[in-house]
């Protein structure tokens, strides 16, 4: 048994570009936590979180300021450590159902909403989790993510990629001369943000307007990577489509102008309480917020959603092993997807999405990543990698590039970074 003898917590804010638009809103600064364990037999693991109280939880946001909301999830972080002090644990994967019980159970009280999102507590439980990762994997000596995973989590992640897609993001300000030059660059699948703010008339006026845009350029180039040579179209509404009429409306004008059969894949576009059956919508229907745990995968399953976004830096490593799991066993596909995060949580995602199976349409792995786009210090977060030179770092061409060391001798993943290890005290 691993006992927990310290336990520690910072945060930092970083800036946006600019205000980033999804899911009806904006925000224009992240908050990214850093939590430090330490067992008392000296081993110590830090892990990394990024706050997103707009994805999370949409009607704390809106209820609360930037600062208000982050300062609330931060709470359940915090909350957390607390719980965890002075326990012991065999193993992550034994914590994480109880872990987000107790937490989320307390931010329905510090946030006086009984319908609080399980997706708030578990983003508030990222960094805690990873910490407990990397605190038993120091206490057993592990160095690679095929050794950590658990023999029973193994099988959805038995692929050994040597490229893995990377996915740029439009928001939705994100205009034909920022399209131009991630073109220009090489990427060639590309994820738009739908669900523009406003009622539900407006907000399918102003997405069909954006569809349209973006497909009337994008149908002008080509790529060598699918078999149509076609762009392909990752589509996310966050769940802002109140009824299947309104999303059958989108789809029928995405048909009418020629853009149906580019969409790989639509992710999220129901709110999760909307009981609705999309067996029979004509493009692929991903989960993301909505699955918050693998039972609410296997709901979202049967229901004939027949993908699902995998977020390990978004709703915990130990719950993305149970979602992928449950996924795995029904045949359905996954990819990662990201909140804007940190390079280094862009690192753990890759590891994941590198491991998956190719997604049908790009027989590749994909994995979304846009802190580059989005964050004004990338540049600087980058270099706290603890390998920021590693030559999967960075894409090419919208590929990450995957040599046998980005598998077996990983230093970003189980390397403490020196900047986020000076954030903490006593956690050395």
């Amino acid at each position: 048994m691993i006992a927990i003898e310290a336990t520690q917590l910072n945060f930092e804010r970083e800036p946006l570009l600019k205000p980033f638009g999804f899911k009806g809103g904006y925000i224009s600064t992240v908050w990214h936590t850093v939590v430090g364990l330490k067992s008392r037999s000296g081993s110590t693991g830090i892990g990394l979180g990024t706050q997103s109280v707009l994805w999370s939880d949409a009607n704390v946001f809106a209820q609360h300021t930037p600062a208000g909301g982050n300062t609330l999830m931060l709470m359940l972080t915090e909350h957390a450590l607390s719980y965890l002090k002075g326990r012991s644990f065999k193993h992550p994967m034994d914590l994480i159902d109880e872990l987000l019980s107790e937490v989320l159970s307390y931010g329905i009280t510090v946030t006086k909403n009984e319908a609080l999102r399980a997706t708030f507590a578990l983003n508030a439980l990222v960094a805690v989790d990873f910490a407990l990762w990397l605190l038993y994997a120091n206490e057993h000596g592990i160095h690679d993510v095929d050794t950590l995973l658990p023999e029973e989590y193994k099988e959805p992640f038995s692929q050994r990629h040597d490229k893995l897609v990377s996915v740029p993001l439009l928001s939705y300000n994100t205009d034909e001369a920022g399209i131009k030059a991630l073109l220009d660059a090489g990427y060639f699948v590309l994820k738009a943000k739908l669900g523009a703010p406003g009622n539900q008339q407006e907000m399918l006026s102003k997405d069909k307007k954006r569809l349209t845009e973006i497909h009337a350029f994008l149908k002008q180039h080509s790529t060598p990577h699918t078999s149509d040579g076609h762009i392909p179209y990752y589509l996310d509404a966050n769940g802002r489509y109140e009824d299947k009429e309104t999303l059958l409306r989108l789809l029928d004008h995405a048909d009418a102008i020629g853009a149906l059969e580019r969409i790989i894949v639509l992710e999220e576009p129901f709110p999760e309480s909307l009981d609705v059956d999309v067996s029979d919508l004509p493009v692929c229907i991903a989960a993301d917020e909505s699955a918050h745990t693998d039972i609410d995968a296997i709901e979202r399953i049967e229901m004939g959603y027949s993908a699902i976004a995998l977020k390990p830096i978004a709703k915990t490593l130990s719950m993305t092993l149970k979602i992928a799991k449950a996924a795995h066993n029904r045949n359905i596909p996954c990819f990662c997807a990201d909140l804007t995060v940190n390079p280094l949580l862009v690192e753990w995602n890759k590891a994941i999405a590198a491991r998956l199976h190719a997604f049908p349409g790009i027989q590749l792995p994909m994995v979304e990543t846009n802190g580059h786009q989005n964050y004004t210090n990338w540049g600087q977060m980058r270099t706290y990698l603890p390998d920021p030179r590693a030559k999967w770092v960075d894409s090419t061409k919208g590929v990450f590039s995957l040599s046998p060391s980005f598998y077996a001798n990983n230093e970003n993943l189980f390397s403490p970074s020196d900047h986020y290890t000076a954030l903490l005290e006593g956690i050395e």
